[in-house]
């Protein structure tokens, strides 16, 4: 999503020093694009909502009860964005008066509401995603549902699990969890879950293969000087689809989620949000998804195109912000009129739409007005913004944090990772604690005193970009390192810059000094540049000349604590041979009680996280980057994704054996990896088969395409009612004049029948084959029958009760296969010392199965299959084959 046009400005404004944040020092000098570009295999007709899905028949009841008294009129309007700016939230469909539907309201995002006041902000993605535990995802989750509920928020945008984190330097891999599909599928659906059980519809974004922000829109890419016409295209293979970046999704779709977002970029070089085989296909014919599907803010590049490949909601329904023109709305009102959109499509965009608010227990008599203004802070202002009407009140001021801030103070300790600890943590009464670094610190113009937090000054807390939240507070790390210290009777100084080196190191000379020192390294999305960095990261130094300061500061004192804030991996290979840094600690992202998460960690009052991407000793230890130079001439950019699945610590599994830190192709810090406050034992591995029943692909057919209620086909009762006031700018169903189509559509083309320019079935309304591994949300469901269980003894032989995570591998075996890929973990909490506990993974037939695009199913292969136990990816002691 992008931002509003005032605060674009203001952003522009906003003056940074490139030299404080390095330069792209990687020319990414790739040859131009030669040969056949990667294609996309069309995939017809959309799929309709199956009466009968698991999870979903008193939905869809009681949306064919409410969708078969509407006018086509009014389907399309619950299709069709208002427009940008056009209502009070970023994105809103029209109403159904008649019905007592209210404008939809859907809302930003992954870490909390934006454009709100009186609302939490919650660790990013990422950070929650290295706490790797469940418990607090699906807690997470429902805090969140509960605020936006709250506000008047119908659909939450958001989580996140695009991108998946193939680019280390990606900018806005700190949305979504970690590195992995398996663990991006587990917290993707388990936040769904909570989200949704406070009565709100969850959106997982952003679909698929959304892995960089540079090339993401033609505007924002030509602005910036790029000359380009077609967005990136992500070239993925279908195998490739399935095992990684549509897994997560497809744990979505069996969770129960409302509604997925398309996303910006070109798949195969066709756009996502009309990418036949990705929504048609993949979406809702495999995975069996029942709810709608909407597109990104502007991510639409056409109509009926659109429509018929399997889009359900255009958001913000405006063609490009505030023109008054849109792909829908009328023109969808025409396009069923004309039978180029058949109009059992549009029923069914209007029943997933609605039956996803059912589903999650949402009423049309109950439903909250929307009592907060995304557009300004005022308590009376213009309801409809980019037109400047009726003014009203439009902010009520309704707190909705209870108490999740209790929760958020907990998800951040949980999901902070030690690093390195040589006996300096945790923290005991230090008799002088000095605290170096900006990071530290306040940013000097308040925690919101940058647009959607785009920049990078004083402490950082929350990415940049429409995933964002306004902070209701922010404790910064010194705030509340500084309390504990006045607690525990501790000296304590603080130099909250990064450039004040006089009084830098006059304090970190004198005796008894714990110094800690702060860096970080931002990102976030790409319609903000802070000091040359487009989105994506130019570099994985830390910004601001911080490994300078680390560098200085451990020179001069023998206990230097250093803590990391970033929203993925930075280069730490000389800091961590450094004797003098004792520790290193990565705070990731917080959210608004960052200093307390963090003071909880380094005095050991919370058990520390797991890292959830890899840390490499070099940018080039990846071995792959961001597309940073247009390759395809003024064509769509081409981003092959020829590093398959090895990525992060496939990658670097693939590249060397050695042991952390020992080689410059191994990793410094694995994917897995975090140091506890005990130490523990692993034993007695057992593994037992549960299943042996043969796999069985769906068979038989969906019902045929329905329909649901009558509509009038004479173009004269589709104009505007009389005497009906019409908003600037507003998106509306009707059509502006009545006299013929082809002047009610503008379009020099207008007259094409649907077989002149849509692919073959388009708008078939047969009933259809099913999917060999469909047939229910989240697919066949033999996919999931447990075949093997695991378990495993952890035992704590330590002198501290601490909380472990440990993780299974597998290897499928095989040629050209990942070393071995993560398919079980668990947070077990409070082990006692001496105590055990007993870790178990139920390993399903899609855990130890590849795909098959030849005969598009889940294959177990007969390649010999090892599972590995332990306590990161690289420190595995218990291991067993699969018989």
């Amino acid at each position: 999503m992008k931002t509003a046009s005032f605060v674009a400005a203001a952003l522009l404004a906003v003056g940074t020093d490139a030299a404080h944040f390095g330069n792209n020092t990687n020319s990414n000098s790739t040859t131009e694009q030669t040969g056949p570009l990667a294609h996309s295999p069309p995939f017809y007709p959309s799929p309709w909502m199956d009466p009968k899905a698991p999870g979903w028949e008193d939905a869809y009841a009681k949306a064919k009860a409410f969708v078969s008294q509407l006018t086509l009129a009014e389907k399309v309007n619950i299709t069709t964005g208002v427009g940008w700016m056009g209502e009070k939230c970023v994105g809103n469909v029209g109403s159904v008066p008649r019905m007592g539907l209210k404008s939809l309201c859907m809302q930003d995002g992954p870490l909390g509401l934006r454009f709100s006041d009186y609302n939490s902000a919650f660790p990013v993605g990422v950070t929650a995603g290295a706490s790797w535990a469940r418990h607090l995802w699906r807690d997470r989750g429902n805090a969140m549902g509960s605020e936006a509920r709250d506000k008047g928020v119908d659909v939450i945008l958001g989580p996140a699990s695009g991108p998946l984190g193939r680019l280390s330097k990606g900018g806005r891999i700190g949305e979504a969890f970690g590195a992995d599909p398996y663990l991006q599928g587990q917290a993707l659906a388990n936040t769904v879950t909570g989200i949704q059980g406070a009565g709100v519809v969850a959106c997982a974004k952003h679909y698929i293969a959304n892995e960089q922000e540079h090339f993401r829109q033609v505007g924002e890419s030509v602005d910036r000087g790029y000359d380009i016409s077609e967005t990136l295209s992500s070239n993925v293979n279908d195998k490739l689809m399935h095992e990684y970046y549509s897994w997560p999704f497809q744990d979505a779709v069996k969770a129960g989620v409302g509604s997925i977002m398309c996303s910006y970029n070109q798949v195969n070089n066709s756009y996502a949000c009309q990418n036949s085989k990705l929504l048609n296909g993949i979406l809702k014919h495999e995975y069996g998804f029942q709810g709608f599907v909407m597109s990104d803010w502007q991510a639409q590049h056409s109509g009926v195109s659109n429509a018929v490949a399997g889009m359900d909601m255009a958001m913000p329904g405006d063609t490009i912000f505030n023109t008054g023109r849109s792909y829908w709305g009328g023109n969808l009102t025409l396009a069923v009129l004309n039978g180029t959109v058949p109009a059992y499509r549009v029923d069914d965009m209007a029943m997933r739409i609605m039956a996803s608010l059912f589903k999650v227990g949402w009423n049309v008599e109950t439903a909250k007005d929307t009592n907060f203004f995304s557009w300004s802070r005022n308590t009376y202002d213009y309801r409809h913004a980019a037109a400047k009407e009726s003014m009203e009140q439009v902010n009520f001021q309704v707190d909705v944090r209870a108490n999740h801030a209790n929760h958020i103070r907990e998800s951040g300790a949980k999901g902070t990772v030690i690093l390195k600890n040589n006996g300096a943590l945790p923290l005991n009464k230090p008799k002088f604690l000095a605290v170096i670094g900006e990071d530290a610190g306040p940013n000097p113009k308040g925690p919101n005193g940058c647009a959607d937090r785009g920049c990078d000054d004083g402490t950082l807390a929350m990415l940049w970009g429409s995933g964002t939240s306004n902070f209701p507070y922010l404790i910064t790390p010194d705030s509340a390192l500084q309390q504990q210290a006045i607690k525990d009777g501790s000296r304590y100084e603080s130099v909250l810059s990064n450039y004040a080196w006089p009084a830098t190191h006059d304090l970190v000379s004198q005796p008894n000094v714990t110094a800690i020192v702060f860096a970080n390294s931002n990102a976030g999305e790409g319609y903000i540049n802070v000091g040359g960095n487009e989105g994506d990261r130019n570099n994985l130094t830390l910004w601001k000349n911080g490994d300078d300061l680390i560098r200085n500061v451990s020179a001069l004192c023998r206990n230097t604590i250093v803590v990391i804030h970033s929203g993925g991996p930075v280069l730490l290979d000389e800091i961590s041979k450094n004797e003098n840094v004792t520790a290193i600690v990565w705070a990731g992202q917080p959210g608004q009680e960052s200093g307390n998460s963090l003071t909880d960690i380094l005095y050991g009052k919370t058990s520390p996280g797991r890292t959830p991407f890899t840390w490499g000793a070099s940018e080039a230890a990846y071995g792959n980057d961001v597309l940073y130079k247009p390759n395809n001439g003024k064509g769509a950019p081409q981003d092959d994704f020829t590093d398959g699945a090895f990525f992060d610590y496939r990658h670097f599994d693939k590249e060397s054996d050695g042991k952390p830190g020992s080689d410059p192709k191994a990793p410094v810090y694995e994917f897995g990896f975090g140091l506890s406050w005990s130490t523990f034992e692993y034993s007695n591995l057992q593994v037992v088969k549960k299943n042996d029943r043969p796999y069985k692909p769906t068979t038989g057919n969906s019902i045929a395409a329905p329909t649901f209620g009558n509509f009038s086909k004479d173009i004269k009762d589709y104009g505007f009612p009389a005497g009906f006031h019409y908003v600037k700018q507003f998106i509306y169903p009707w059509l502006n004049t009545t006299s013929s189509g082809k002047e009610a559509s503008g379009d020099s083309s207008y007259g094409k029948t649907a077989d002149e320019f849509l692919p073959p079935n388009a708008i078939d309304a047969n009933p259809q084959p099913k999917h060999p591994a469909g047939g229910e949300p989240g697919g066949n469901r033999q996919l999931f029958d447990v075949i093997y269980e695991v378990t495993a003894t952890i035992t704590n032989t330590g002198k501290t009760m601490t909380d472990e995570v440990p993780q299974l591998y597998l290897s499928h075996g095989g040629e050209g296969e990942p070393v071995r890929v993560l398919r079980g973990f668990d947070r077990i909490e409070r082990i006692a010392p001496g105590a055990s506990a007993t870790f178990r993974v139920e390993l399903t037939r899609r855990d130890i199965s590849n795909w098959d695009s030849n005969a598009q199913n889940w294959v177990v292969t007969d390649a010999p299959k090892t599972i590995w136990v332990g306590s990161s990816s690289r420190n595995l002691p218990l291991s067993a084959k699969l018989q």
